[in-house]
């Protein structure tokens, strides 16, 4: 569980470790962050679900390994294991492929699809203390792959710090270095606030994208101020020059541009995740489906956060009110909340997704180029709700 000190899991590296069942993957896990993190048994299967485990390792910082199932699991139960694992990969950065002799049939097809979801891959050839010639072994796996594998033995801690090495190098590119606010912000900026403190955001406690943003607004050395929607106009008096940005709920933006200064820019939580997670140029494209929807129309609104419904729940209650209202009562919308997603979206005419504070960016880039490939237009919440209030021209990301 993560507490206020922990780096959300979310904004963590996810290494996923691929490979036959007892090929180590659990007990190499364990070698590379010195804990006995993941469970270890000479029972073929012992893993079943992914496990995830949070960790801070030197030179990679905070970063999450995903223990996975055998890919060359049996029968009905190990059908649904493999399944699992397939969901693993999506969130999964940069794949360590497991395996223990050169018979790698299985992990070369895994290889494959980790290629098409361009996953940087590295081989290791664990358990090396079981080989006879290790080297041989390693060229033998070369020539199959292509790939040099790493030699290691989880047991000896043997190569634990080449894998490290070569995970630094394979780190994903700096696609999230300029952060959620990184490109509308210089140090010594005024930003304002503009937060509801509604049934969403429970008694004492902020909620997630806020915290991020606050604290990253905080280490740029911005000048931060706060407030609720309705002491907006006595916090604009208050100051002595106009906010450079101002940063609200995307559920008041029409309330918020109305009052805001000419020369303040205006953008929200969930806007801002959009193009820290997401890609948020198909998102803009994908809000002119918009326009086209009409009664008929099928809608899936996408929420990474799993909890149970609101009275005031922007995804379950907000957005289909004001859809039904601009397109009509018999527009349908499906909703799904946590990791369930359809793999066939082609009923959809648009997909709506909430800001996906909760899932790491691999997740949300794969979910959205299931949707490119399908050809259904993807949006999300902020960027809808701009849109429908027709200011969507107006804000910024």
């Amino acid at each position: 569980m993560n507490t206020l000190q922990d780096t959300p899991r979310a904004n963590r590296i996810h290494i996923g470790l691929f490979g036959k069942r007892n090929s180590g993957k659990s007990s190499l896990i364990n070698a590379l962050t010195g804990q006995e993190t993941a469970l270890v048994s000479e029972v073929a299967g012992t893993t079943t679900d992914p496990v995830y485990k949070p960790m801070e390792i030197h030179g990679l910082g905070p970063c999450v390994f995903i223990d996975t199932a055998g890919l060359d699991d049996e029968g009905d139960l190990g059908a649904l294991r493999i399944r699992q694992t397939l969901k693993a990969m999506e969130r999964t950065d940069i794949a360590l492929l497991v395996c223990r002799d050169e018979q790698i049939g299985p992990e070369m097809e895994w290889a494959g699809q980790l290629k098409e979801k361009n996953i940087p891959t590295i081989w290791v050839l664990n358990q090396a203390d079981k080989l006879e010639d290790p080297l041989a072994t390693a060229r033998a796996i070369e020539k199959k792959c292509g790939q040099v594998p790493l030699i290691a033995s989880a047991l000896n801690r043997q190569g634990m710090d080449d894998i490290l090495r070569t995970l630094v190098h394979k780190l994903p590119d700096a696609s999230m270095e300029k952060g959620i606010v990184g490109h509308l912000v210089s140090e010594g900026d005024t930003v304002l606030l503009v937060m509801p403190q509604d049934i969403q955001a429970p008694k004492g406690r902020l909620i997630l994208p806020q915290v991020q943003t606050l604290r990253e607004l905080l280490d740029r050395k911005c000048l931060v101020m706060s407030c609720t929607t309705d002491k907006l106009p006595q916090m604009l008096e208050a100051l002595a020059r106009p906010p450079k940005l101002i940063i609200t709920d995307s559920q008041v933006f029409g309330t918020v541009y109305t009052q805001k200064p000419e020369t303040s820019r205006l953008t929200s939580f969930s806007v801002l995740f959009a193009q820290y997670k997401g890609d948020i140029d198909y998102y803009i494209q994908g809000a002119r489906a918009l326009s086209a929807l009409t009664e008929k129309s099928r809608i899936l609104i996408a929420e990474a956060c799993t909890h149970a419904p609101l009275s005031e729940d922007i995804g379950r209650v907000k957005i289909p009110n004001m859809l039904r209202k601009r397109f009509g009562q018999g527009i349908q919308i499906d909703m799904v909340s946590g990791t369930d997603f359809p793999e066939d979206l082609t009923p959809y005419d648009l997909i709506i997704h909430c800001g996906a504070c909760m899932f790491n960016r691999k997740y949300v880039l794969n979910r959205i180029e299931a949707a490119r490939k399908q050809q259904v237009p993807m949006t999300n919440y902020g960027v809808t709700i701009a849109c429908l209030q027709g200011i969507l021209d107006k804000i910024d990301y």
